[in-house]
C-alpha cells in the first residue's frame, strides 16, 4: 500500500491482543513439547527420537531461513566460512547434545519434573556469565540461585516410589540439558549480535542435522525400519521437529520486535505450570503437594535472578 506521493505506507505494528495471542500460542507449543517428547520415548529409543527430530528440523529450517532472511535487521552481517567453527560449537551444544539430553531426560523422569528443572536454565546462564566476567552477582541474584537449588532438592522429595517415572537420573539429565542451553546462550551471544539469531539457529540446525543423520539411519535400521515406530511416536517426532523448533522460535522473534524482552521472556515462567497441567490431563501424572512447593521455590528463585 502507498500514500498519495507513491511512497510506501509505514509498517503498522500488530495489535496488543494479537501479540499476546501469539505469545499464548507459543507458550502452548513449548509446553506441549514436553508431553510429545514423553509420548515419543515410550515407543522409540531416545537417541533415535533425538536424531530424527534434529534431521527433520534442519530440513524445515532451509525454506524458513530463505523466506525470513530478507526481513532480517540490515545492521547484521552475513555469516561466512570463518564463522563456521563457532557456529559448529554452538550447534553441537545447543542442538545435538541439548536435544539428546532433553529427550533422554524425559525417558527417565516425568514431564512435571522435567519442565520445572528445565526452567532453571537462566540461573545457569547467569552463573556462566559471572564466571566469564560478563555479569555481577548481586545479593538478590545469589538469593535466587540458592532458592532455585533448594527447590531442586525439595523436588527430589516429590518423586513417586513407582509408576510415575521420575528418577534422579532423569532429573540430572534435564539439569544437564539446561546447562547445555546455558552454554549455547553464552557462546552464541556474540555471534548472535553479529549475524542474528535466525542465522545462528539455522546453521546450528543444519550442522546438527548433518551430524545426526548417520545415527538416525543406523537407529532406524537397528529397529527394523520406520514401521517399527508407532504412529503416535511419529506424530510426536514431527511435532517436536516443527512446532517448538521453528514455529515457536518465529513467534518469539516476532514478539521481540514489538514488545519489551522482559515481557516476552516472562511468558516462559508459565511454561512449567502449563506443561505440568497438560501432563496431568493427558498422561495421568500426579505431582503432589511437595512437587508444588519445590516448583514454587524454583520459579521464585529464577524470577529473582532475572528480575531487572
Amino acid at each position: 500500500m502507498a500514500d498519495d506521493r507513491g511512497a510506501p505506507a509505514p509498517h503498522r505494528a500488530p495489535s496488543r491482543a494479537r501479540l499476546h495471542g501469539l505469545l499464548g500460542l507459543m507458550l502452548l507449543i513449548w509446553a506441549a513439547n514436553f508431553v510429545f517428547a514423553k509420548l515419543a520415548v515410550r515407543d522409540a529409543p531416545p537417541l533415535v527420537v533425538a536424531c530424527i527430530r534434529t534431521v527433520l528440523s534442519g530440513i524445515v529450517m532451509l525454506p524458513v531461513y530463505r523466506l525470513a532472511r530478507p526481513g532480517a535487521d540490515p545492521a547484521l552481517r552475513r555469516w561466512t566460512r570463518r564463522d563456521l567453527p563457532r557456529l559448529a560449537l554452538v550447534g553441537i551444544l545447543g542442538i545435538v547434545a541439548n536435544q539428546f539430553a532433553f529427550v533422554a531426560a524425559l525417558s527417565f523422569t516425568t514431564v512435571a519434573h522435567g519442565a520445572v528443572i528445565g526452567a532453571i536454565a537462566p540461573v545457569l546462564v547467569l552463573l556462566g556469565a559471572a564466571a566469564l566476567g560478563h555479569e555481577r552477582l548481586s545479593r538478590r541474584r545469589l538469593a535466587g540461585m540458592v532458592a532455585a537449588a533448594g527447590g531442586v532438592a525439595i523436588l527430589q522429595l516429590a518423586r513417586a516410589p513407582a509408576g510415575q517415572g521420575a528418577s534422579v537420573l532423569g532429573d540430572l539429565l534435564m539439569l544437564g540439558n539446561a546447562a547445555l542451553f546455558a552454554a549455547f546462550s553464552l557462546f552464541g551471544k556474540s555471534l548472535t549480535a553479529e549475524v542474528g539469531t535466525l542465522a545462528v539457529n539455522a546453521v546450528a540446525y543444519w550442522g546438527g542435522a548433518i551430524l545426526s543423520l548417520p545415527f538416525a539411519v543406523w537407529g532406524l535400521w537397528a529397529l527394523g525400519g520406520p514401521g517399527r515406530i508407532g504412529a503416535a511416536a511419529w506424530v510426536s517426532i514431527v511435532y517436536m521437529s516443527i512446532a517448538p523448533s521453528v514455529v515457536g522460535y518465529l513467534i518469539y522473534s516476532h514478539a521481540l520486535r514489538y514488545l519489551p524482552a522482559s515481557r516476552v521472556a516472562s511468558v516462559t515462567y508459565l511454561q512449567p505450570i502449563l506443561a505440568t497441567l497438560l501432563a496431568v490431563a493427558l498422561l495421568g501424572e500426579r505431582p503432589g503437594l511437595v512437587y508444588v512447593a519445590g516448583a514454587a521455590v524454583i520459579l521464585g528463585g529464577v524470577w529473582l535472578v532475572q528480575r531487572e
